[in-house]
């Protein structure tokens, strides 16, 4: 949280006229004000038993300034948490001197116009409270029973979100979003055998969260872990499950910049220059697209760029978003431009879209896969991804909470984590099999990307580069 809310602005608490209040103040050629109107709730526990509970509220403002120049237009951004009325002309003006100070921006566009006005700009933001856990706690009271009653330790956090984003511009736009985000992360330990299994969900509202299941799911992880089998480092047929294909795609998406892969910088530059649009990726036909529409991921509908990067750019604020396919059927169909980096490429504009959903596998479920399995690992997570090389988008990180054997079809045993080294790339082009796309938490990146949907992947040869102790 960025800040908690002690005061209002005077008498123009709410938060669009604040938005409001602040483009009258302006005295820049343009002007976007984003106001995050935000509230948290969240849960811990440990040990079975319930640790903390809070809830926060908070609102950040950022007035992003453009001033035209001789040489073109140059943009001043600042944000700032808690402002009060006495603090909202100063914020202005600061933005204003920044963009004064500032050389002319290369992404400068004119400001988006044109767009429709949200119907509830002027209404109160949305909030969450505790009462989002009325349904939950209880389930997981019930959960911690049956754990202490098999021996297990359950130990975890619940957190659900809202932010209410209201979007104004000298160009006339006023648009508003409100995006619910909702996180469950458990992990059961036996406290005999050292075991630790892990599993997390994403959510809404909590309604949709079967904590019975999580906990079956996290005793049968448990009871795989009794054996346990030392492997060495290698290659290995490898069934990833949703969350882990997850966090790679997502690592992908980031890197899928248009002008890095134009000017020779990453593995989505041609061999011969350019870009590898419409190379095919996959022999699987597998389909990775965004959709701000897409039913339980659904996110915001249009740019909202609290600052400017190789995938945003904060004269893009309010140009709306549809669904966008990055991956069509195998081959590469889209890569991330602002209207800028699409003039300077020849490419269409393809603004990222907070969500992120691989399609195309074959339905089975993973249990299904593991049950054609001769031999194989199947993991449960991956954490402490890095990048090692852009030229390749080879990853390096650690599986964690669980890496099982398979064996004839069935988990045989627990085996030692490992560190690999593998391109997202490479996977897609050597995944021989993809099951069923379901939602899934992605556990590196949960802080920053919770909408998901991934099907698992086989994998016939995951580089396990190193054996890792003490994860």
């Amino acid at each position: 949280m960025t800040g908690i809310r002690t005061g209002g602005t005077g008498g123009t608490s709410r938060p669009h006229e604040v938005v409001e209040r602040a483009l009258e103040l302006s005295r820049a050629d343009g002007c976007v004000v984003i106001a995050d109107e935000e509230s948290s709730a969240n849960l811990r526990w440990a040990r079975n038993a319930l640790t903390t509970n809070g809830v926060t509220r908070g609102r950040t403002l950022t007035v992003i300034a453009t001033v035209d120049g001789a040489r073109g237009t140059a943009s001043g951004v600042v944000s700032r948490a808690a402002v009060t009325a006495d603090e909202l002309e100063p914020l202005v003006r600061a933005a204003e001197e920044a963009a004064r100070a500032s050389e002319a921006a290369e992404d400068a566009q004119p400001l988006v116009e044109g767009v429709p006005a949200s119907p509830g700009f002027t209404e109160a933001p949305d909030e969450t409270s505790s009462r989002v856990f009325d349904g939950f706690a209880p389930a997981l009271g019930e959960s911690f029973a049956r754990a202490a009653a098999g021996g297990r330790e359950l130990y975890g956090f619940a957190q659900h979100g809202v932010v209410s984003t209201y979007l104004g511009s000298s160009a006339g736009l006023r648009l508003r979003h409100d995006q619910p985000t909702g996180t469950l992360e458990v992990n059961g330990k036996s406290p005999g055998t050292g075991g630790s299994a892990w599993v997390g969900r994403a959510t809404r509202d909590f309604r949709d969260i079967d904590l019975a299941a999580v906990d079956a799911e996290l005793e049968r992880r448990l009871k795989w872990a009794e054996r346990k089998v030392e492997l060495p480092a290698g290659r290995y047929e490898t069934l990833l499950p949703p969350t882990a294909v997850a966090d790679l795609l997502i690592y992908q998406q980031w890197s899928s910049t248009a002008r890095d892969a134009a000017e020779g910088r990453t593995a989505f530059s041609g061999p011969a220059g350019g870009t590898r649009l419409g190379e095919r990726l996959s022999e699987l036909p597998l389909t990775l697209r965004g959709d701000p529409h897409a039913p339980g991921l659904e996110a915001a509908p249009f740019v909202l760029a609290h600052s400017s990067g190789d995938d945003a750019s904060v004269f893009d604020n309010g140009l709306p978003l549809g669904p966008t396919e990055w991956i069509s059927e195998g081959a590469l169909s889209r890569l991330l431009t602002t209207r800028h980096s699409a003039a300077l490429t020849g490419l269409p504009v393809a603004p990222p879209v907070d969500n992120l959903i691989l399609e195309g596998g074959n339905g089975r479920s993973l249990d299904e896969m593991v049950a054609d399995t001769a031999r194989g690992l199947l993991l449960t997570c991956l954490w402490y991804i890095r990048e090692v090389d852009p030229a390749t988008l080879l990853l390096t990180g650690l599986t964690r909470d669980g890496v099982y054997l398979v064996e004839n079809g069935e988990v045989t045993g627990e085996v030692n984590n490992f560190r690999f080294n593998e391109s997202p790339l490479g996977v897609l082009s050597r995944a021989t099999e993809a099951g069923r796309t379901e939602r899934t938490l992605p556990r590196e990146w949960s802080d920053y990307f919770t909408r998901a949907a991934m099907p698992p992947l086989r994998v016939p040869d995951f580089n396990m580069s190193s054996v890792s102790r003490g994860v």
